[in-house]
């Protein structure tokens, strides 16, 4: 004699179970039961697993690549003026951060885009300038004039900071910057 594990009725009226609105069907008494759930709630899915009769949602036409992260949302006005202020100030310490953040929110904000490329211009102008007095002022020292390129590259830095301080401020109070004299590298 074999005996077997019943489930309920789906058929007795008692039953809360009811297949005909939509609802499972308990599983076999001595299998897994699923903790009660609160209304609104909605357990994780693991990666790869679908709940059965789940449709994905999806756009005609499109079709995410596997991996892809999702487009970053655009800036606010107040975060691409921050992003933008931030990317002039930068230039403080060199070109290395507008750069970093010309490449981060360029495609989101177009102040930050706007004013990331005319800092990073201006600091690569900078850099050229101080690196070519430094070299000129090596290949000179030995006529005794080479420690004035040495002065002269150290103006040129502080003007730089004067003028990343200057652009920063006038972002920061909602206009823009345009230097004075600037290499368009980046367009």
């Amino acid at each position: 004699m074999c005996l077997q594990a019943k489930g309920p009725d789906v058929t007795d009226p008692n039953n809360p179970y009811d297949p005909n609105a939509g609802q499972p069907t308990p599983p076999p008494q001595g299998g897994y039961q699923q903790p009660p759930q609160q209304p609104g709630y909605q357990q994780p899915q693991q990666p790869g697993y679908q709940q059965p009769g789940y449709q994905q949602p999806q756009q005609p036409g499109y079709q995410q690549p596997y991996g892809a992260a999702p487009a970053a949302a655009p800036l606010s006005p107040a975060e691409d003026k921050q992003w933008a202020f931030l990317a002039q100030l930068g230039g403080i310490l060199g070109w290395i951060p507008p750069l970093i953040i010309w490449l981060i929110f360029k495609d989101r904000g177009p102040l930050t885009n706007q004013e990331g490329k005319e800092s990073l211009n201006f600091q690569i102008t900078v850099a050229i300038f101080v690196v070519g007095l430094y070299i000129i002022g090596t290949i000179t020292a030995f006529i005794f004039i080479g420690f004035l390129f040495y002065f002269l590259a150290w103006a040129v830095q502080i003007v730089g900071l004067i003028f990343a301080i200057i652009a920063g401020v006038k972002v920061n109070q909602g206009g823009t910057y345009r230097y004075f004299f600037n290499f368009r590298f980046i367009k």
